[in-house]
């Protein structure tokens, strides 16, 4: 199919997925710290957000909004802060909530859930370091002059997701897995309350750094 690009192309784009799936951002970070708080369901929530935003990402580079939003200062600007802000505010609950958010019970409510894949899904839409990340990953795999351009990018787009899918489910598995002794281990769990605001504050700060160009 026209939309479907070479098996060379296809090889090198899934050996660059995979490096940068198991590459630490907040996305990351995020579904983890989820996960050792309120189990391997609320951890793959975020992801479930996370991928929803990585799809209106690939459609915005695809059909060209990105790069209306990266060449506008204004736009730009809004979005970087509105990312930053939300990250401080990640980092924020982080510290004050903290391990008293620890729960083992599995079955947590569908609002958690959901309020887990929102968290996601406003993580990656904010970051605008993942639409400049796009705007330069996806199109190197692509020719401008191909026809059908466009389908490739969202093949493309979505071929990330796929192959990104099984590395950062299996990260929120471990994760899930060691919630128990965690439990048991209050003062490393609270570490790691600390070490996860830290994280975050510090990808607040290298968003509000970046450059549109």
């Amino acid at each position: 199919m026209e939309f479907i690009p070479s098996t060379s192309t296809l090889l090198a784009f899934t050996a660059a997925c995979i490096l940068l799936a198991a590459t630490p951002g907040p996305d990351m970070t995020l579904s983890i710290s989820r996960a050792l708080r309120d189990g391997k369901l609320a951890g793959l929530a975020v992801i479930a957000g996370t991928n929803v935003g990585l799809v209106v990402h690939t459609c915005l580079v695809a059909f060209g909004v990105s790069a209306l939003i990266v060449a506008s200062p204004l736009a730009f600007t809004i979005l970087k802060t509105g990312g930053a802000g939300y990250l401080a505010w990640l980092a924020f609950q982080a510290i004050r909530k903290g391990s008293d958010f620890v729960v083992a019970d599995l079955s947590a409510p569908r609002e958690n859930l959901a309020a887990a894949a929102l968290n996601g899904f406003w993580v990656n839409l904010l970051n605008p370091k993942i639409i400049i990340f796009f705007m330069t990953f996806l199109p190197q795999f692509v020719d401008a002059g191909d026809p059908h351009v466009t389908g490739k990018l969202l093949f493309l787009g979505l071929m990330f997701i796929v192959v990104s899918l099984p590395i950062v489910i299996g990260i929120v598995l471990i994760a899930d897995k060691l919630s128990a002794w965690l439990l048991a281990n209050k003062k490393v769990l609270r570490g790691i309350d600390y070490s996860f605001a830290g994280v975050f504050s510090i990808f607040a700060v290298k968003i509000l750094m970046t450059q549109s160009r």
